[in-house]
């Protein structure tokens, strides 16, 4: 189904679409998850002089993690949209054929 939402073109592709969402939302609370366990082990060392230096390097860690969340979000939504542009593609040659097999009946029933 094709909704016409303003600007936005809304294009029903079904279960595909919420299968590769959950997927990558999924993948972004795991994200999340490890990035909240690497800060909070890392504020621990911070209370013990000798794992000061670990404790900065799981802050590190959990940094660069912070910068996976806008990856996964951007990857998320093109292999969405690129699922959509292939649906469409498919519909679109699907009513071709459609209409060329009504065009090439009333040819022969004329």
């Amino acid at each position: 189904m094709i909704q016409r939402n303003g600007r936005e073109l809304d294009i029903d592709i079904g279960n595909k679409h919420f299968a590769i969402q959950r997927r990558y939302e999924a993948f972004g609370a795991f994200n999340d998850l490890l990035i909240a366990i690497w800060f909070l082990i890392g504020s621990f060392f911070f209370l013990n002089d000798a794992l000061i230096e670990s404790g900065t390097w799981l802050f590190i860690v959990g940094s660069a993690q912070l910068l996976l969340k806008p990856s996964i979000k951007l990857t998320g939504l093109v292999h969405v949209s690129r699922v959509q542009q292939r649906v469409q593609k498919q519909r679109v040659q699907k009513q071709r054929v459609q209409k060329q097999c009504v065009q090439k009946q009333r040819v022969q029933n004329n």
